[in-house]
């Protein structure tokens, strides 16, 4: 896509502590830290953000229609959005 820097964000504290570190990771979801950080190599710059949940809501919201149609959507220059929030009941259904 000919980008050079990139901030990944995400709501996984998790997530985006094992994709800034530079050890090999254990853990069930290893493989994917290792293809992300085999990755990371493409770019100038690569930062792993943490952002709150409701701050992630539309991308959360987006990704899961995409899963669900199963298609492919590539969203470049997008900063955030911040369209609607999420409702309280769906958030406290699945706590990271």
């Amino acid at each position: 896509m000919g980008l050079r820097s990139v901030t990944i964000m995400g709501d996984s504290k998790t997530v985006i502590k094992k994709c800034q570190a530079t050890g090999m990771d254990k853990s069930i979801i290893g493989a994917v830290i290792r293809d992300i950080q085999n990755h990371s190599s493409r770019f100038q710059e690569i930062i792993f953000q943490f952002i709150q949940k409701p701050e992630n809501y539309q991308a959360h919201k987006l990704a899961k229609e995409m899963l669900t149609k199963g298609e492919e959507r590539n969203l470049v220059g997008i900063e955030r959005i911040y369209n609607e929030g999420p409702l309280q009941e769906e958030w406290a259904k699945n706590p990271d």
